[in-house]
Formats: structure tokens, sequence, C-alpha cells
């Protein structure tokens, strides 16, 4: 179906809407990206920082508070089975308050086969009592659109409402993270079932970052994307643009339409996955905002 030109002013204005809030990450030994994202993010933006398997608390604060230091939001990944224990999940937390005044965190169960220690769960970790005994007052939370490669649906709904339940109970303000997706048709209808269900976490839309096709391509089938690949597989030039690394506004444009038609959705920003060049994904996300200035 062809848009009008009414139509296509809406989805620039409403695009631009939903990048007023948006978030990239990065790892926390990536120095490079780190200070080439503090020379073009505005003020406050949100930096989710990735630790790694095996990598000190120590990498994981000092990255956060140079971020801190720049003017923006770190917002750490605390992943539960990357912890050795009580004692290093209370050592991180509190040099990440200390010394980079963080005070949100993405919480994760996190993705290896044996955990590192006594964690395996993201829900462990908030019912924990450390996160807010060490300032931390936001948490974030991945949520699966399209599913989990290793997990049930049924799993995953009720590990979902677990969190948000300890959550509120730990006083925690809670955000929504989605996985990656290609297609915006899942994480509307998604979005629309959580308000359904009486959930009322706001919801941030994951976006591929620019990245070449090999690559992007692997993280898709890793993370249980494939069925918005295959969507765009069979969508000819849209496929080519987005697999080729190219720029995400047909995705974002459509979920801001849809976000603008029922604001009830409560898809509030984006979060870009960067595959190493957060750089990329916050020039396109600024220049989608200046131009619709």
């Amino acid at each position: 179906m062809l848009m009008t030109q009414e139509r296509r002013a809406d989805r620039k204005a409403a695009l631009a809407r939903l990048l007023g809030t948006y978030s990239v990450e990065v790892t926390a030994r990536d120095t490079r990206s780190l200070e080439e994202v503090m020379h073009i993010l505005p003020s406050g933006t949100e930096v989710f920082v990735a630790n790694l398997p095996n990598e000190s608390a120590e990498v994981l604060v000092k990255a956060a508070a140079r971020l801190q230091g720049a003017g923006l939001t770190p917002v750490p990944h605390i992943v539960a089975r990357n912890i050795a224990g009580r004692g290093d999940l209370e050592h991180m937390l509190a040099g990440l308050s200390a010394e980079a005044g963080v005070d949100r965190a993405l919480v994760l169960g996190g993705d290896r086969d044996r955990p590192a220690g006594e964690f395996d769960a993201a829900l462990q970790i908030i019912e924990s009592g450390l996160l807010e005994k060490n300032g931390i007052r936001r948490i974030a939370m991945a949520c699966y659109p399209e599913g989990h490669p290793r997990i049930s649906d049924a799993v995953l709904k009720s590990a979902l409402k677990a969190k948000l339940d300890a959550a509120r109970k730990a006083g925690l303000d809670t955000l929504l993270v989605s996985q990656f997706l290609f297609d915006p048709q899942p994480i509307v209808d998604f979005a629309s079932a959580l308000r359904k269900a009486g959930i009322e976490a706001p919801l941030r839309v994951g976006v591929a970052g620019p990245a070449d096709r090999t690559k992007l391509i692997k993280y898709a089938l890793r993370c249980g994307v494939g069925a918005s690949l295959r969507v765009l597989r069979e969508r000819g030039e849209l496929a080519r643009n987005v697999l080729s690394g190219e720029t995400p506004d047909e995705l974002l444009g459509a979920v801001a339409l849809a976000q603008m038609d029922d604001p009830a959705l409560g898809i509030s920003g984006a979060h870009f996955f960067t595959f190493g060049d957060p750089a990329r994904s916050a020039r396109w996300a600024e220049e989608q905002r200046r131009g619709a200035e």
C-alpha cells in the first residue's frame, strides 16, 4: 500500500518523537567506542554497558564512571550467571554507586550454560536486596517479542511477571527492553498483549544498529529473531537495506506510527544493539531528530 504524503510526514514526526528517548550499548573494554559516543550523544542519554564473562567489576565501574563524567547516563549490565557470589555482586554494585553514580541497571540472567556462582536468574538479583541497598532506583529487563531460542514462551511470561512483582516489592522502577527484531508487527503485538495483561512498564523497542550482513544474520539467528528475519527476506528492497547494515527507518518508522495511532501501547523509545559500532547508531538517531526539527 502506497503511503500518502501526509502519512509520510506523520511517520517522520512520529519517528523523531520515538527517538526523543533512545539508548545505545557498548562493551566496557571498548574505549574507542566510549570516546566516540561521548562526543555524539546528547547529555543524559542512556548508554548500556555490557560486562563480558570473566571481566572484572573494575572494568565495568571504570567505563560507567567515564560515561557519567561525560554527562551521559550509564546503565551497566548486571548478569546473574557471570557473578561468582553475593559478595562479588555487592562489591560491583557498591563500586558502581560510589565511583560512577549509577542509579539504574539492566538485570539479566545470562546465556552461559554453567553459572559462575550461586546466581542463575535475574530474579535472584532483584530479590537479593542489594540493588536498592546500593542506590539502584530503576532496572531494565529484557523481553522477547519473538520468543527465545532456549526458553519457552510460557516460562518467559511467568518469569517476566515474577521479576516485575519482585521489582515492585523492592521499590524499583522498571523498563522493558525488547530483543532486536526486523519486523514491526511482533513488537506492536507484544506491546498490546502486555497492556491487556495489565503490565504498565514502559517498553523500549530493540533495533539492530548498522552492521555487515553476515554478522547481523549470525546474531539474529543466535538470539531467536529468525521469524522477522524471514519476513525481511521476502520483502525485496527492504530486506536488502536492513540486512546490508543500512538504516532502520522503515522498522522504527512503522513502530512509531503504531504508537502514535495507539498511545496505550506504551512504546517509549528505542534501544540500539550496536554490534561494536555505537557511534554509527547514535549519528543516525541524531540525524532523524534534527531532520524533524
